[in-house]
């Protein structure tokens, strides 16, 4: 059996030629994670865009009072399902999912989860708001599931 020492210098080790995920690298995990839901669900998110970036913008940040941009892990955009009645408007800016990137990666630093559970649960939350959901309706949810 291996000793702790020879464990955490091995973990050193594999750790020292890694970089942090790219943008590309959180758009793979997004995708994965998208292409798990049910067909159902991801019938329901057929159009919407999924943009990963490294912060929200001035914009956002102002807008959602933010006191930090690390403050937001990620932003549905858009008229959810239950607003759209008939299909988007003439000229509608098409519904939206951001991901962001830093301060997911800041997240998972701070916590015990794996770096695709986080960008699941970021992106499933987000997509929440697209059926509607508010942020208490997810929290319910989620804790019904466990």
């Amino acid at each position: 059996m291996a000793s702790v020492e020879n464990l955490a210098a091995g973990s050193a080790t594999a750790w020292a030629a890694r970089m942090a995920p790219s943008l590309a690298d959180i758009e793979v995990l997004a995708d994965r994670a998208l292409a798990q839901l049910p067909e159902t669900f991801r019938e329901l998110c057929r159009g919407v865009v999924l943009t990963i970036e490294d912060f929200p913008d001035d914009e956002t940040t102002e807008e959602m009072q933010l006191e930090s941009p690390f403050d937001l892990l990620g932003l549905f955009r858009g008229h959810g399902l239950a607003q759209q009645g008939a299909g988007p408007l003439s000229g509608q800016m098409p519904n939206m999912v951001f991901l962001y990137r830093r301060p997911i990666l800041d997240y998972w630093a701070e916590h015990e989860e794996t770096l695709g559970a986080i960008v699941t649960h970021v992106l499933v939350h987000e997509i929440g708001h697209h059926f509607g959901l508010s942020d208490e309706d997810i929290e319910a949810i989620e804790r019904e599931a466990g």
